[in-house]
């Protein structure tokens, strides 16, 4: 869904140029003193370099509630797994791993690569007459990690169209820590919940014309649970190879069908790194053929000098920040992207972490203090923190033993969000890493889509232009000066414009928020369905 930057905001903030690009790294992990009591910070803190205690020690006495958040624990769900016998197919990923073939040289290597060992996935029938979401056949289940405690929930609808050839997509909330189930019922999903918990049909479903999977990750998100966590994207990204690869493993039928992978917000940190986990795997099952990004977090160091344009009215919206307030949010911007810059060229949590949290309050705090959504400019929030009242609706609706029940959900509670996860996520210094620097090599081999709605303050259209404009690979300059044209609707309507070079278009939906789908549901399904039929490719 949406919360992306707001929700690492409401763990931080309210707790209170483009350099040459490299070969993007795993970022480097966190050292061992935050997986321990936080009583060892402050020796963690006395190893640090000079330099870094400083931009530490400085940005923790502008923002100390914010620092105050450094927490790295979430209590585990309560959950009652189910007996095996209850559920349909087991799929264990040690027999899959087990079978070997012979290559083209006569060698023996196996049928699919990765290390699938210790993961499993359960899968039950979901009876559609017992929920009424929508009438096609659907899946529910867990992928496990019994060795980490991990479980993640998914849930699949086929295609209403045709199922043996339409295309196969993953969807993707942000956060980190929101429910992808909050998009099937507020975005893109068959339907959608009412005020009084009665469900009303979507036709511009993105199942109209392609099966799509719902994934609830990381762990400890909406159904998916564990005894521990995850606290950052490259770690995720395994755990989703894997539940791929087994899910078409037990349902072949859709393992030929072109498959996309598709999210929005904090999925512009996903979705490159999912889709270079799958892609680096020669040996597999998993027919990835392009990528979509909707108003996403991906390349911090050129998205945020974009707020203050947005806030101040250079957008294509009304200002909402007075001039003292813009003048302000420009004398900051320096430091911010010096912070940002550090983060890029060290990848290492004590450089990121003070560059979110000054980034976070100095360029997303002015615009956050005026009330307004910062989904959807031109709107004020919602009664709950969040901005939509639709997400009660929702949690209400999930969370109905009868619902639970059906779907074969192990956990005892369901939330749209997780705010320990977001915050885990921040101070794991996943915030800002560079994950943008992935995207090129991902372009070699398929298509990318980066769509933004023109209202969205939190991943707005103007930094999401920015960055694909700024990203060095080797179609850079043609993509660059390739100018925006209409995206005209085929009933002969403007939607809004759209720019395409090789294998990499950007495109805005006017009058869209953060989340497309929600605002403008019709142009957002054909966006979809012309993007997986080739439309802008080279």
């Amino acid at each position: 869904m949406k919360v992306a930057a707001y929700a690492s905001l409401i763990g931080a903030a309210t707790a209170a140029v483009t350099p040459g690009q490299s070969v993007f790294k795993a970022p480097k992990q966190a050292s061992e003193a935050w997986s321990k009591p936080l009583h060892t910070l402050q020796e963690s803190l006395k190893s640090l370099t000079g330099e870094a205690r400083q931009i530490w020690d400085e940005v923790a006495l502008m923002y100390p509630e914010a620092m105050d958040q450094t927490s790295f624990f979430s209590l585990p769900k309560p959950h009652a797994r189910k007996q095996d016998n209850e559920w349909d197919h087991i799929m264990k990923g040690a027999d899959v791993q087990s079978v070997w073939v012979k290559n083209a040289q006569g060698q023996q290597e196996r049928e699919i690569e990765g290390e699938l060992e210790k993961y499993s996935l359960r899968t039950k029938k979901v009876d559609p007459s017992h929920l009424n979401v929508d009438k096609v056949k659907q899946y529910s289940g867990y992928l496990d990690d019994d060795e980490a405690d991990k479980h993640l929930f998914y849930w699949f609808f086929e295609s209403r169209n045709d199922p043996k050839n339409d295309p196969v997509i993953l969807w993707l909330n942000g956060g980190p820590g929101c429910s992808s189930l909050t998009g099937l019922f507020m975005e893109l999903g068959p339907s959608s919940i009412n005020k009084d918990g009665s469900l009303k049909y979507n036709p511009a479903s993105w199942n109209a014309n392609a099966s799509v999977i719902f994934l609830d990750q990381p762990v400890n998100v909406g159904y998916s649970y564990s005894g521990g966590s995850v606290t950052n994207t490259v770690a995720a990204g395994k755990d989703v190879y894997a539940l791929l690869t087994l899910f078409f493993k037990q349902f072949p039928e859709y393992a030929s069908q072109p498959f996309h992978i598709s999210g929005e917000s904090y999925a512009g940190h996903y979705i490159p790194v999912f889709a270079s986990e799958i892609l680096s795997h020669k040996k597999r099952n998993i027919n990835l053929q392009s990528v979509l990004i909707g108003n996403g977090l991906t390349d911090g160091l050129t998205q945020y000098p974009e707020y203050r344009p947005m806030a101040c009215g250079e957008g294509g919206s009304p200002a909402v920040l007075d001039p003292q307030q813009c003048q302000a949010m420009d004398n900051a911007l320096p430091r911010c992207l010096s912070l940002i810059q550090s983060c890029y060229d060290s990848e290492s949590v004590w450089s990121c972490v003070p560059a979110s949290i000054y980034c976070n309050n100095a360029m997303i705090g002015p615009y956050q203090k005026t009330g307004r959504n910062p989904y959807d400019i031109t709107k004020k929030c919602g009664s709950n923190s969040l901005c939509y009242d639709e997400l009660d609706w929702i949690s209400e609706y999930l969370n109905r033993p009868e619902v639970m029940k059906a779907l074969g959900a192990e956990v005892s509670k369901y939330d749209s969000c997780n705010f320990d996860i977001n915050r885990n996520f921040l101070f794991a210094g996943d915030w800002m890493q560079p994950f943008h620097r992935l995207v090129p090599g991902i372009l070699k081999e398929i298509p990318v889509l980066i769509y933004a709605g023109s209202l969205d303050y939190i991943c707005n259209w103007l930094g999401n232009q920015a960055w694909t404009e700024a990203l060095e690979w080797p179609g850079h300059k043609d993509f660059k000066k390739t100018p925006l044209e209409d995206y005209v609707l085929l009933d002969g309507s403007t939607a809004g414009a759209v720019k395409s070079s090789g294998n990499f278009t950007f495109m805005r939906i006017d009058g869209g928020g953060h989340m497309v789908p929600y605002d403008k549901p019709v142009a957002s399904l054909e966006m979809v369905n012309r993007w997986v039929a080739g439309e802008w490719l080279a």
